[in-house]
C-alpha cells in the first residue's frame, strides 16, 4: 500500500486531503513560510493520531503538526519539498471532563483556546491564559510553544497552567499522563519535556488544564506616562499595593498605538497620545467597591508621586473590553503598515528601561528613520520589540535588506542584558539558527541528545528548533 493507503485507512478518505486549496494549512499567520504537503491529515481521536504516525514510521515520512496556524515563527508549515505530511489536529476540540472539586479539566489538543475559556467559565470557574489569537489558536499549540500572554504575570505560562499530557510518540505509541495531580515525583517529568517543544518530540493529543476560581471583580485602568523607567516604578507599586491581585500589566509605545489610531480610527482611545501607556488590572476576590477602592488609591499615589501623568479606570466590562482591545490590535495595525521584523524578547524588568534607551538609539543611528512599534508584557519582562521600515520606504524591501543586521544588532543587545531571544512564540524555523549560535553549547548537546532519544530518525517537525 501506499502513503496515502494507509493515512486513509487511519483516519478515513474524507480527512486526507491531496488536492484542492490547501493554502490555509500551508501558509503561516505572517505570510512569510509557504510550504506544499504530500498530504494535510485530520485525526479525530488520539487513536487516530498514533495510526498516522505508524504509518508514517513506516514510509520514512516527515510529519508537521499544526494546531490553529497562528504561529509566528514558522514552526507549523510544511517545507517545499512535497514530502511531508501535515497533520492538523483542528477535528479533536473535545472538552473530555471538568472536575470542578479538583479544579482541573481535560481537554483535546485541537480545543481552540476561547471554547476552552468559555467552558471554564460556565462551570464558574477561570482558566487564564488569553492572548490576541484566543479566537483561533489551539490548546496544543499553545503547550508545544509554552504560551505565555496577558496574564502570566499572576498565572504564569501555559506550562504552569498544566497538569498533565497525553502524547503520541515517534513510533506511534500512546503515552497517557493525563493526571489531574499538583504532586507527583515519580521520576522524571515527561510533561515539562513536551510542553515547549514545538512538536519536535512528540505530538501533543491532550492535555488536563489547571483552573481558578472566577474572581468577585476585574478592574482595569489605562495610565499615560513621561519615561519607561516610571512605567517599571509604577509596576513595582501596583505589585506592593495590590499583590497576586495585578493580573495584567501592557507597556504601549507612542507610536505602536498612533498606529492602531491610524488604521483603526474606531477604536476609541481615552487618553490622549503620550510616550508610553500602562494598561493594567486587577482581579479581587472580595467584590467591586473593594477592587475600585484600591484601584483609586494606587492611580492616586502614582499622580502624587509623578509616575503618571493622566489615568482613565473602565466603569463597565464593555470600556474594560475596548482597553484591551486597543493593546490587542497594535499586531494587526503593524501588519496593515506593512512587513516588519519582529522580536519577542525577555529581559529583567529591571533592565528593561536602559536597554530600550540603549537599542532604540542605536537602531536610529544604524537605520536612520527606522519606526519603532515597541509594546508587550512589561509585567513578566516579554517586550514585543518589531521594527518598522522608514516611511516611504518598502517594507518588504527592507526587511529582506536588512532583518539580518537588525536582527544581530537587538539580539547582541539582549545577550548583554542577560535576557532571551524567544519569550513566548517559540523558535520554530525562525529563529533556528540564532539559537544555535546564542545558546549554551552544553544545553544545545543536551537538546540534541534528547531529540535523538525521542525521534531518532527525524520524522518529528524536522528544521525546528534545532
Amino acid at each position: 500500500m501506499t502513503l496515502i493507503d494507509d493515512l486513509r485507512a487511519a483516519v478515513g478518505a474524507a480527512h486526507v486531503l491531496v488536492d484542492g486549496d490547501l493554502s490555509g494549512y500551508e501558509v503561516d499567520w505572517r505570510k512569510r513560510y509557504r510550504g506544499r504537503a504530500r498530504a494535510v491529515v485530520r485525526p479525530g481521536s488520539t487513536a487516530e493520531v498514533a495510526a498516522v504516525l505508524r504509518a508514517c514510521a513506516a514510509h520514512g515520512t516527515a510529519i508537521v503538526p499544526q494546531g490553529g496556524n497562528t504561529g509566528l515563527v514558522g514552526a507549523s508549515i510544511p517545507d517545499d519539498s512535497g514530502t511531508q505530511v501535515l497533520l492538523s489536529l483542528t477535528r479533536m476540540n473535545r472538552v473530555r471532563e471538568i472536575d470542578a472539586a479538583n479544579l482541573a479539566m481535560t481537554v483535546d489538543a485541537g480545543c481552540v483556546l476561547q471554547s476552552v475559556q468559555e467552558a471554564a467559565a460556565a462551570r464558574g470557574l477561570l482558566f487564564p491564559l488569553s492572548l490576541a489569537a484566543e479566537g483561533s489558536c489551539t490548546i496544543g499549540g499553545n503547550l508545544a510553544t509554552n504560551a505565555g500572554g496577558t496574564q502570566v504575570l499572576r498565572y504564569g505560562n501555559t506550562r504552569e497552567l498544566c497538569l498533565g499530557l497525553e502524547v503520541v510518540t515517534a513510533s506511534g505509541e500512546i503515552w497517557n499522563g493525563l493526571t489531574g495531580l499538583r504532586k507527583d515525583n515519580t521520576g522524571y517529568d515527561l510533561r515539562d519535556l513536551f510542553i515547549g517543544s514545538e512538536g519536535t518530540l512528540g505530538i501533543i493529543t491532550g492535555a488536563t488544564l489547571k483552573l481558578h476560581p472566577q474572581p468577585a471583580a476585574v478592574t482595569t485602568a489605562l495610565a499615560s506616562l513621561a519615561t519607561l523607567e516610571a512605567a517599571v516604578q509604577l509596576l513595582q507599586l501596583a505589585q506592593s499595593r495590590l499583590g497576586a491581585g495585578l493580573t495584567g500589566f501592557e507597556v504601549m509605545g507612542r507610536y505602536a498605538l498612533s498606529l492602531v489610531r491610524t488604521h483603526m480610527p474606531q477604536l476609541a482611545q481615552p487618553l490622549p497620545p503620550a510616550d508610553w501607556t500602562v494598561l493594567l488590572e486587577q482581579s479581587d476576590n472580595e467584590g467591586e467597591a473593594h477592587a475600585q477602592a484600591l484601584f483609586e488609591a494606587l492611580l492616586e499615589t502614582a499622580l502624587d508621586r509623578g509616575l503618571i501623568a493622566d489615568a482613565a479606570v473602565a466603569s463597565s466590562l464593555e470600556q474594560s473590553n475596548a482597553m484591551w482591545h486597543l493593546r490587542e490590535s497594535i499586531p494587526m495595525a503593524q501588519a496593515q503598515e506593512g512587513a516588519n521584523i519582529k522580536h519577542d524578547i525577555a529581559l529583567p524588568v529591571s533592565a528593561i528601561a536602559e536597554f530600550v534607551a540603549t537599542t532604540d538609539a542605536a537602531l536610529s543611528a544604524g537605520f536612520p528613520g527606522v519606526r519603532l512599534v515597541n509594546f508587550g508584557h512589561l509585567g513578566d519582562g516579554n517586550l514585543h520589540y518589531n521594527v518598522q521600515a522608514p516611511e516611504g520606504v518598502d517594507a518588504t524591501v527592507f526587511l529582506r535588506d536588512h532583518e539580518h543586521a537588525v536582527n544581530t544588532l537587538v539580539y547582541d543587545a539582549v545577550g548583554r542584558f542577560a535576557g532571551s531571544i524567544s519569550a513566548e512564540h517559540g523558535v520554530g524555523a525562525l529563529k533556528r539558527d540564532e539559537l544555535a549560535q546564542r545558546k549554551s553549547p552544553v544545553a544545545l548537546g543536551m537538546m540534541r541528545a534528547i531529540k535523538q532519544a525521542l525521534d531518532p530518525n527525524g520524522m518529528l517537525n524536522p528544521g525546528r528548533v534545532l
